[in-house]
């Protein structure tokens, strides 16, 4: 096998991705899909897994909360009897959470973001874990973090304290699941354009009663390379990690950001 050939996964990987009908998620499945890989997706979006798997027919598709650990059980079992195993989680779904000072916060908001943000992780590992163990000789699972789950977010706490959490839980995995060959690593991205990074500037530039576009370049300010990075260059990465060339990475928390100094 030519060396070059190790940079991307083998054929035939089964592959789960929560979150996926839109955003990274759906850049990550495009991306597994074009290696040909065998992909479920999952989204609480009825009707945009309904388009994405039109647009997408090779896609097997599941609708969860991911939230609801009963729902979460179903989908693992749609994702069983789809895939015919597991080799490869991907942990991708996730809320930006309230945007504000602690004081202010809500509480039920607070809830909702680490339930959907780390809660859920959680109920998808426990299923998966031993689903990949038990089917796959090359299983890794990828969690999808954030840079604020190295750097301080103010007015972002929730978001923050989710995403410093996963990498916790990242590490203390790739210890406990690397006697059993599974691999476990964590993606950071910074800061990625789109829709959804427009709202969280929108969001605090509200918070913090200045012009949007003022907002916008204080953010690009602090990336050493002063751009944003792509859901392109997320999938790249996921890729890359759930490749043959990748087979000695574990435990580790990529940032994929253009190095953003600090939030």
């Amino acid at each position: 096998m030519n060396t070059y050939e190790l940079l991307k996964p083998e054929p035939g990987l089964r592959v789960l991705i929560t979150g996926a009908a839109s955003g990274i998620g759906a850049a990550l499945a495009q991306a597994f899909l074009q290696t040909q890989a065998d992909v479920c997706i999952c989204d609480v979006d009825p009707a945009a897994v309904a388009r994405f798997v039109d647009t997408h027919p090779a896609l097997h598709g599941a609708v969860g909360d991911v939230s609801d650990v009963e729902q979460v059980d179903a989908v693992i079992d749609h994702a069983r009897q789809a895939l015919g195993g597991l080799d490869l989680l991907v942990n991708n779904a996730g809320i930006a959470g309230p945007t504000g000072p602690v004081e202010a916060l809500d509480p039920a908001a607070w809830d909702r973001t680490v339930a959907t943000n780390l809660n859920s992780q959680f109920y998808f590992l426990r299923r998966a874990v031993p689903l990949i163990k038990a089917t796959s000789t090359r299983g890794s699972i990828i969690t999808m973090s954030s840079v604020a789950g190295r750097l301080g977010y103010p007015y972002r706490t929730p978001y923050a304290a989710t995403k410093w959490a996963l990498v916790g839980l990242m590490r203390s995995l790739a210890i406990e699941l690397g006697p059993s060959n599974v691999r476990v690593n964590a993606i950071l991205p910074g800061v990625v354009e789109g829709e959804r990074m427009d709202r969280v500037i929108a969001a605090r530039a509200d918070s913090l009663g200045v012009p949007f576009d003022t907002m916008r370049n204080d953010y690009l300010n602090k990336i050493s390379l002063r751009r944003m990075v792509t859901v392109t260059d997320i999938a790249a990465m996921a890729l890359f990690l759930a490749s043959p060339a990748a087979v000695n990475l574990t435990g580790q928390a990529i940032s994929v950001d253009g190095n953003l100094e600090y939030l």
